[in-house]
């Protein structure tokens, strides 16, 4: 037994109809990135240039060391700034570099963006220096050795310890 199919009710003259509590109520707009694009370019310029080699940990390593830095009283308040600061970071010696590999550049490009939007830091130990394992700095006999994550070591400054 074939029935015929219903036929959809069609409303031509029929207006759009305002509805309380719509999107924008149920899913407020979630504040912006608190860093700027800048921030963003320049802690991926750093990790393509000193980390790039390395695995997601090891970059993500180098930019905690980098945020570390940021939130320290001892460096300057800024991303840019604290990548900029002169002989600091060994690819900043010695005039701008170029990016050549663009698909690496991506990728340290989503690590960065993952640091900068708070991701966990605890890779590192509070690490506000690093080195790669190739070269042993004159520093290096300065800071307590706080993890080896790939080809990088990494150092927070000797902490005193009172005792009682």
């Amino acid at each position: 037994m074939d029935m015929p199919r219903p036929r959809p009710l069609l409303y031509t003259d029929a207006e759009p109809v305002a509805i309380e509590g719509g999107p924008e109520e149920i899913y407020p707009p979630t504040p912006g990135p608190s860093y700027s694009s800048a921030d963003l370019e320049c802690l991926a310029e750093a990790l393509y240039f000193e980390a790039r080699g390395e695995g997601r940990d090891g970059q993500a390593a180098v930019a905690e060391v980098i945020l570390n830095r940021v939130e320290s009283k001892n460096f300057p308040s800024s991303v840019c700034d604290v990548v900029n600061q002169p002989s600091q970071f060994s690819y900043t010696i010695g005039g701008r570099k170029t990016i050549r590999n663009k698909s690496t550049y991506r990728r340290v490009l989503a690590v960065a963006e993952e640091a900068l939007d708070g991701s966990p830091r605890g890779l590192t130990n509070g690490a506000t220096y690093f080195h790669s394992t190739s070269v042993r700095p004159n520093w290096s006999h300065r800071f307590f050795q706080t993890a080896r994550i790939g080809r990088h070591i990494f150092y927070s400054p000797k902490q005193r310890i009172a005792s009682n």
